[in-house]
């Protein structure tokens, strides 16, 4: 909302400068979004004469233009404005000038369409002066030639312009602002002449009354209407007409900018109507579905059932709260005005301004709650106006429905100030503050009953008053203390799916995999491929044909990834995305998946061809490889999970697996992509890949201390024993890792395979796997006794468990 400071100090008694009032805006809630002052920013603007106007010869729609812009000469000007006429006065801008609503500078010595053009006429919305842009500026005809348009328009003050929050109706108007900042310290707030204008006789025209039924919405609570007969309309004075410009607002003639007056200046939005276009008696109802309204916009508009009309005889006059209508409206040669000021319900004039999409001043000021106290009196107060502006003698007012006061009462324990702020305020200085924003307090001790006024619907509860108090003291004077130390650890503040997810997004870029946020929509083929495509998992309003279905994996984001970089010439890639995957329509059936994928030879070691050896493609035991060390980033022990040669449905037969902590609870499975579906989804090249359930992971058992164990370290010497067994080619090397850790897991430290060979003098079905095994005594050097007898224990376990035999 913008205002000037003339006008502010019409309302407030005060010395503050413009800074300080600028300050003083923000600080109590009313936040400050510039100051301008006009008289510099236009200052390069002139009134001008167009002296003739005539069709540009290569165009339908410009006009070539003589005008006089008091220099002496007459200036060639090219304008497409389609008010552009000869005769008329407008503002002109010289070369060179900048132009602050199309924010360029005019240059001199322009050509358009063959015809030179050395200035510009302009339009409000082009000095940023309203949003009018369908034409130039009119003035009137006796505009003084080669004034600055500031100056004659009286917009040469300084402007503040103030955001509003929804909440607060009352500040809407000038006057609501000063009553806070008089509120805040900034000045004394001066009163208005609201009382009632003495009455000539009764009103000609008089309102039935409210025609609702129970089950319609009744956005009009109450409606007063004052008819004023013998006015004299025209011009308003020069004071109110620059008053206008200088908040970008049009004067049209004295009566409307009256009502546009007291709805800036009080915040009490007004409609006048031509008196002798009214047919019979006003009507206040609901519209008729489809019914047709001819705004003072130039637009007809359809309304319901929901919205709110004020009617005649004929049809609907006005959109209650957000428009007046063409057929009534008053001009310079209405005699009779009908003036009305009513109490609307701010929820449903919002919605009817949301479904027109009109949006106007009494839209903006009815849709945040406006004073229903000030019904009546700015009716007498546009009067009162009316009167010393135009004349007329007024009749009495015709008052139909009643106003709906909030009428709140808050118990309000003082303390509150200081538990929810920590400002340290007495009572005296606390009571002072809300009786000068207007709340009536009653009431001694700690407790005070407050009164809320009628201009504050949104101050319902013990917190709203302490914002006000707040706002009154200025938010920077709130004390900002550290939050206190904690003598402890913090508690963990994620939680354990939270901490997965990050925790396996640093260990896989950690492996050089790129992260990856893919679509959680994919193609219905893909779906089913990948093992979804339920009917319960597809949209019923895809955003496009290849994003019909929720993902039942994240392999086929990320497989599309790697197609379209290996399209644009990337064909090592190694991708790895962490995020929901969807199994069913229920809650269980969300789960959180990382996966990866590396295509080429993009290895741990690094991608692309080396001097020192040949580049070789990944494969099924890279992707192992991740998956074991996103698991042992998370805490899971490799050795105590289970690995079976079951390869998933995308996966090359014989070169994928699937990892579990028990036969029946699958974590995740790894592999190569399959060759035919590499083929069908058109990428080439091995692709390596795994995926791993976050959410089948079991929870961390919490330990009886979280105190770590004594570091154990052993003075002795560790010692190796190779060991080479003859076992059926079926047989898995983890069978014979995990049999030979448990032969005597005192003392062996670690097992491994270093070598796998399969001959014909090893037999038929049969392969030969080598390991090494590696002892590490704690307290004393092992005897030959000793090592003969672990590697015993060693050789009877792996053949229990894998039905082999030493290799001789």
């Amino acid at each position: 909302m913008k205002f000037t400071l003339d006008w502010l100090k019409e309302h407030l008694d005060t010395t503050a400068t413009v800074e300080e009032i600028g300050t003083a805006l923000t600080s109590v809630g009313l936040e400050l979004e510039g100051v301008e002052n006009q008289g510099k920013a236009l200052s390069a603007f002139v009134v001008a004469h167009v002296v003739l106007s005539e069709p540009h010869p290569n165009s339908d729609h410009l006009n070539i233009c003589k005008v006089d812009a008091g220099t002496g000469e007459l200036i060639d000007v090219v304008c497409g404005a389609p008010n552009c006429v000869t005769g008329m006065k407008s503002v002109f801008a010289f070369p060179g000038t900048y132009i602050p609503g199309k924010d360029f500078e005019l240059k001199a010595g322009v050509s358009i369409r063959g015809a030179p053009s050395n200035g510009m006429l302009c339009s409000a919305a082009e000095l940023e002066l309203s949003n009018e842009h369908d034409g130039i500026i009119e003035l009137p005809a006796d505009a003084p030639i080669g004034q600055k348009y500031v100056d004659y328009a009286g917009i040469n003050g300084v402007v503040f312009d103030i955001a509003i929050t929804p909440n607060r109706g009352d500040a809407t108007g000038v006057y609501g602002v000063a009553r806070d900042l008089a509120a805040f310290g900034l000045g004394t707030l001066k009163a208005t002449d609201m009382s009632p204008v003495p009455s000539k006789g009764q009103s000609p025209i008089a309102p039935l009354p409210l025609l609702f039924s129970a089950d319609e919405p009744k956005a009009i609570r109450k409606f007063g209407g004052r008819y004023i007969k013998g006015v004299r309309n025209g011009p308003s004075p020069d004071w109110l007409q620059q008053r206008l410009r200088a908040v970008g607002l049009r004067p049209i003639n004295a009566i409307v900018d009256i009502t546009n007056l007291v709805s800036l200046g009080w915040g009490r939005p007004l409609h006048a109507y031509d008196a002798d276009k009214i047919a019979g008696a006003p009507l206040l109802r609901n519209a008729k579905p489809g019914e047709a309204f001819d705004a003072l916009d130039n637009k007809i508009y359809a309304l319901d059932e929901t919205m709110t009309v004020i009617a005649d005889d004929i049809g609907a006059l006005c959109l209650g709260g957000v428009m007046g209508g063409i057929r009534s409206s008053v001009t310079e040669g209405t005699t009779n005005v009908f003036m009305e000021c009513a109490s609307w319900d701010p929820e449903l004039i919002a919605r009817t301004g949301r479904k027109t999409g009109i949006v106007s001043d009494a839209r903006y000021r009815l849709e945040r709650s406006v004073d229903p106290a000030l019904t009546e009196p700015g009716l007498e107060l546009a009067t009162r106006l009316v009167l010393e502006l135009c004349g007329g003698e007024p009749m009495e007012p015709a008052i139909s429905g009643e106003d709906v006061f909030p009428d709140t009462v808050v118990e309000f324990p003082l303390g509150e100030v200081k538990r929810l702020t920590g400002l340290e305020l007495g009572a005296e200085r606390i009571e002072a503050i809300l009786t000068s924003l207007g709340f009536v307090l009653s009431g001694t001790g700690e407790t005070r009953t407050v009164n809320v006024p009628s201009w504050r619907p949104d101050v319902t509860q013990k917190a709203d008053l302490v914002e006000e108090v707040m706002r009154m003291v200025g938010v920077d004077n709130v004390p900002v203390e550290p939050l206190p130390r904690l003598n402890h650890v913090a508690q963990r503040m994620l939680t354990s799916i939270q901490n997965r997810r990050r925790i396996a997004r640093r260990a896989l870029a950690a492996r050089g995999l790129d992260e990856a946020v893919t679509w959680s929509f994919i193609p219905h083929a893909e779906a089913v491929r990948f093992g979804g495509g339920q009917e319960s998992l597809q949209l019923a309003n895809a955003i496009a044909s290849d994003m019909t279905d929720m993902r039942p994996s994240l392999l086929p984001g990320l497989l599309a990834a790697a197609r379209r970089n290996a399209n644009r010439g990337t064909s090592d890639l190694a991708l790895f995305e962490v995020g929901q995957v969807f199994l069913s329509d229920t809650p269980d059936g969300q789960h959180t998946y990382a996966t990866g994928i590396r295509t080429g030879t993009a290895k741990l070691s690094g991608a692309g061809r080396h001097w020192s050896g040949k580049a070789e493609p990944v494969g099924v035991f890279d992707a192992k490889a991740d998956l074991g060390a996103v698991l042992d980033a998370l805490g899971v022990d490799i050795d105590k999970v289970q690995i079976f040669a079951e390869p998933a449905p995308w996966s090359h037969p014989g070169r994928g697996g699937r990892i579990a902590l028990n036969p029946k609870v699958t974590l995740g499975w790894f592999g190569e992509l399959h060759p035919a579906w590499a083929a069908e989804l058109d990428i080439e090249g091995p692709v390596s890949g795994f995926e791993l359930d976050l959410d089948a992971l079991p929870e961390a058992r919490k330990k009886a201390t979280k105190t770590k164990p004594a570091l154990t370290l052993s003075g002795q010497m560790p010692l190796s024993r190779d060991f080479a067994f003859v076992v059926d080619r079926g047989v898995t090397a983890a069978t014979i890792l995990k049999a030979a850790r448990g032969a005597d897991k005192g003392l062996i430290r670690d097992v491994s395979v270093f070598d796998v060979f399969e001959g014909s003098h090893v037999g038929e079905g049969k392969k030969s796997v080598a390991i090494e095994v590696t002892l590490q005594p704690l307290d004393k050097t092992l005897t030959d006794e000793e090592i003969d007898k672990v590697s015993a224990s060693v050789v009877a376990a792996v053949t229990k468990a894998s039905g082999g035999v030493l290799r001789a």
